[in-house]
């Protein structure tokens, strides 16, 4: 069985980054994918964290993205944005479309941006807290390859099509939730295939579509929906949002879980939302504190301690990473080994 080991978050920021640099990406490009998995992992959302790092080399060295992609505005009305990522990683093209809502936020109090040309782009919540800091509430959804069947089916052409939303509050943590509407991620049944132990019961179908708690069969087959149909339909809402008002691709157009996916059809939809275009800013920010607390003051049902807000969790777990570093599996940690070696950096 895999143990983990722990690493100081800022070495590992500097080393990813110097595997990304090294892969073709400027310096900037490649902080701002590496501090996007190493986010992922000090919150502890390791199925978006470094483990990624061999697959996105691959991507850019091998597979066909561009490492010097470089995202522009293809359309614009107003608030309303089309961003055409130029086939980057979609780390890159989703912060750049991020940060242009959050500047036409501030002058029309709403903005979105769809974006097309992209390719996967890890953890949706690092683009929604983007709008934290600017007392905005931000939105992010994207697209993915097909790992799902529609409800009642078992083919697989759905993607599980993440949503992200981050709310600011005053003195607490802010709200953030980042899902998506499979009971859980291929990238987490990866993780405890490294490990080498079984997927919860509950998350995934094996290729007959049968459940199963072996990760290696769960890889293969298929993830389950959260709340059956409600899951499956939510997940097509979000893949449609990603793909359709860009132009980007939906479904089994992104490519499949064995050949890979085709590069730069990936789409993302971000939304900012200015506060103080709806109601004062403090009230507002008091009014979330307010709902934090009372959600963290509910009695608990058995079996559980207390509860959460959205992003509480996360919250706290990042805290204590940060103060005692990120833990890192053997085989992620191998995987970093192994980009070094190929690229010449050890």
């Amino acid at each position: 069985m895999d143990t983990d080991s722990v690493v100081d978050a800022g070495a590992l920021l500097k080393r990813v980054q110097r595997i990304f640099e090294q892969s073709g990406m400027c310096f900037r490009d490649a902080l701002l994918i590496a501090d996007s998995l190493v986010a992922a992992d000090t919150r502890g959302v390791h199925s978006h964290g470094v483990l990624r790092v061999p697959d996105y080399v691959a991507k850019l060295t091998r597979e066909g993205v561009n490492p010097a992609g470089s995202p522009r505005v293809a359309r614009q009305r107003a608030a309303i944005l089309v961003v055409d990522g130029d086939n980057a990683m979609g780390q890159i093209a989703c912060d750049f479309a991020m940060r242009e809502a959050l500047d036409r936020a501030a002058q029309f109090g709403i903005s979105a941006a769809a974006v097309r040309g992209s390719n996967h782009c890890g953890a949706l919540f690092y683009y929604a807290m983007r709008a934290l800091t600017r007392n905005m509430i931000g939105v992010a959804a994207t697209n993915a390859l097909p790992t799902m069947a529609p409800w009642g089916g078992r083919d697989k052409i759905l993607g599980i099509n993440p949503l992200a939303v981050a709310i600011p509050a005053l003195d607490e943590p802010p709200i953030v939730f980042d899902a998506a509407f499979s009971v859980s991620s291929h990238g987490k049944i990866r993780v405890y295939h490294q490990k080498g132990v079984p997927v919860p019961s509950g998350w995934a179908f094996d290729e007959g579509g049968q459940p199963t708690t072996n990760a290696a069969r769960a890889l293969s087959g298929l993830l389950q929906p959260i709340g059956e149909f409600k899951g499956t339909g939510l997940a097509i809402i979000m893949g449609m949002l990603s793909s359709l008002l860009s132009g980007a691709a939906f479904g089994t157009e992104l490519g499949n879980m064995v050949d890979g996916p085709v590069p730069g059809r990936d789409g993302q939809f971000v939304m900012a939302i200015d506060v103080s275009a709806f109601e004062d800013v403090d009230r507002f920010r008091s009014r979330v504190d307010g709902i934090i607390r009372q959600i963290r003051a509910c009695a608990p049902a058995p079996g559980f301690e207390r509860c959460y807000a959205p992003g509480e969790l996360e919250h706290e777990i990042a805290g204590r990473h940060r103060r005692q570093g990120v833990p890192l599996s053997a085989a992620t940690l191998a995987g970093l080994d192994g980009c070094e070696s190929a690229l010449g950096l050890r």
